[in-house]
């Protein structure tokens, strides 16, 4: 009987440590970011660029309502004047399906000069758009703009990226539990897997059209 119960025993003791790395991991993203999340644009302190994070775009090309919200709030920072540039960043892994330039397209039928905006077609990841906005576009202070559940990984990414970062939440904050695990993830890329796709330089302090694909 006893020989029976080890498998058991072994399944519960790593159904406990994963639980508790799931636990520590978010608990240690949340506490280290409260102070850099704000969830009102006047709070959002003065930055180079606005980095918007990509979701859903649809087969026509128009945005999700993810990141349709995202793009209204960057767009919003930067008529403010509170940031100098956008940068839209998500997949374009499949020739087929391209976020950048569906939010690249929003953002100047939204009015904003096309020498502002910058794509990354290559933000595969949350850890990702921030290494890269680091060392592909070379900026130093940053305002990710996402929704709530999301804000606090995104600024725990960008901060091990090197970026001077705040997040402004586009909701209540409310979180899901895919969340929950992603944060686990982002942690383990950081840290165990840093490497992301690399580029040329794309200077966020130059023209954005430069970073447009041909």
């Amino acid at each position: 009987m006893r020989s029976r119960r080890w498998p058991v025993l072994l399944l519960a003791a790593l159904g406990v440590l994963a639980g508790g790395a799931v636990v520590v991991s978010n608990l240690v993203v949340v506490l280290r970011t409260g102070d850099q999340v704000v969830r009102e644009p006047d709070a959002v302190r003065p930055a180079q660029v606005a980095i918007v994070p990509g979701s859903l775009v649809r087969p026509d090309g128009s945005l999700g309502d993810v990141v349709q919200e995202r793009l209204d709030a960057a767009v919003a920072l930067h008529e403010a004047g509170t940031v100098e540039k956008i940068l839209v960043s998500g997949d374009n892994g499949d020739p087929s399906y391209n976020e950048p330039d569906a939010m690249r397209d929003a953002a100047l039928a939204a009015g904003v000069p096309a020498e502002d905006v910058f794509t990354d077609y290559a933000g595969f990841s949350t850890w990702h758009t921030m290494r890269r906005a680091r060392e592909v576009f070379e900026v130093e202070s940053a305002v990710v703009v996402t929704q709530g559940f999301h804000t606090a990984r995104a600024v725990d990414l960008g901060v091990a990226a090197g970026l001077e970062v705040q997040g402004l939440a586009t909701d209540d904050g409310s979180h899901t539990a895919r969340e929950l695990l992603a944060r686990v993830r982002g942690l383990w890329e950081a840290t165990v897997e840093p490497r992301v796709t690399p580029g040329d330089p794309l200077p966020i302090t130059g023209d954005g059209r430069t970073s447009w694909a041909q």
